[in-house]
């Protein structure tokens, strides 16, 4: 069967959650509020890591760059999902999904990268500390963070163009959002090439990332076993406890989307798992860091002062 390319269609469909109606309104009311509190919480850390001296560390920096990319990823695409939700003619525009592809992907791809990096900085925090300040200088942390964007990004840009080259058979998405798994599925023919692409990519920013992240952390592990003092033990359980779950809920729902077996009733899965996957997390990585990190709430009362 012969399709039109993805560029040759100036509007899309997104089904969304349009067979649950009476679904659609507890949604909207749900997602509208943790797209706030995302929104909210995150500014917040980006602003007082910014405003406090204490917290100009390279374990902030880290944090303040996932905190933009969260704000960046759910506003891509929460806003639509939001509008679709309250309205029976559930459209995207043809730039519009272009943009919605490349930034959920280049956000996600980044952040793969980044959950590595700051496990690496959790490692020697821990394990080096008085190698530590010579390590993680600014300058390497600055460089590590351009190197997680600039590889996400890339690796986003070189998977939206070969999608943007796939003949589609359709223009109605099963999903509330132009993801690019759902798209994909309205290829009229398999392409081997957007596979590969999709194999190396997800091989290098999925299993990788996690094992640099496993093997940190169990050299973190063993480290912490051994620190005599209580105080200390908390402390680095603390730190490290608020970036391990944050790792656990962002790589589980990440797996279970990209590699699990494919089948024909997997869509609504996939699609519960993306709201998980681009509404709660982003929304839980403030809170976690917030309420298991002293020096954030301490930051924040600082920052709440003024006005009290």
């Amino acid at each position: 069967m012969r399709g039109e390319n993805f560029t040759a269609w100036s509007l899309f469909f997104l089904e969304g959650f349009s067979q649950y109606p009476k679904l659609e309104i507890v949604l909207f009311v749900f997602s509208l509020l943790m797209y706030l509190v995302t929104i909210l919480g995150n500014s917040t850390l980006i602003l007082i890591t910014v405003l406090d001296s204490h917290l100009q560390t390279p374990m902030y920096l880290f944090l303040g760059n996932l905190s933009f990319m969260d704000i960046c990823y759910t506003s891509a695409s929460i806003p639509t999902l939001l509008v679709n939700l309250l309205s029976s003619k559930k459209t995207i525009i043809f730039s519009g999904c272009v943009v919605q592809m490349y930034l959920s992907l280049s956000m996600g791809s980044t952040e793969c990268i980044l959950l590595a990096v700051m496990a690496y900085d959790r490692y020697v925090a821990i394990c080096n500390p008085l190698r530590y300040p010579i390590i993680m200088n600014r300058q390497v942390c600055v460089q590590m963070a351009t190197i997680s964007w600039v590889t996400g990004c890339l690796t986003a840009l070189l998977e939206t163009s070969f999608a943007l080259q796939i003949p589609l058979c359709g223009n109605v998405i099963d999903h509330f959002t132009c993801e690019i798994l759902a798209v994909l599925k309205l290829a009229c023919l398999s392409s081997l090439l957007m596979d590969m692409v999709m194999l190396v990519v997800s091989i290098l920013l999925l299993p990788i990332p996690m094992l640099l992240i496993c093997i940190s952390y169990g050299f973190i592990l063993s480290t912490i076993l051994r620190i005599s003092s209580t105080e200390g033990r908390n402390k680095a359980f603390s730190t490290c406890g608020a970036h391990l779950t944050v790792v656990i809920l962002y790589y589980g729902a990440a797996l279970s989307m990209y590699l699990k077996p494919s089948s024909s009733n997997s869509q609504e899965i996939d699609k519960i798992i993306s709201l998980l996957y681009g509404v709660l997390t982003p929304m839980l990585n403030p809170i976690i860091y917030s309420l298991r990190n002293k020096e954030v709430k301490e930051a924040v009362k600082k920052l709440l002062a003024p006005s009290m």
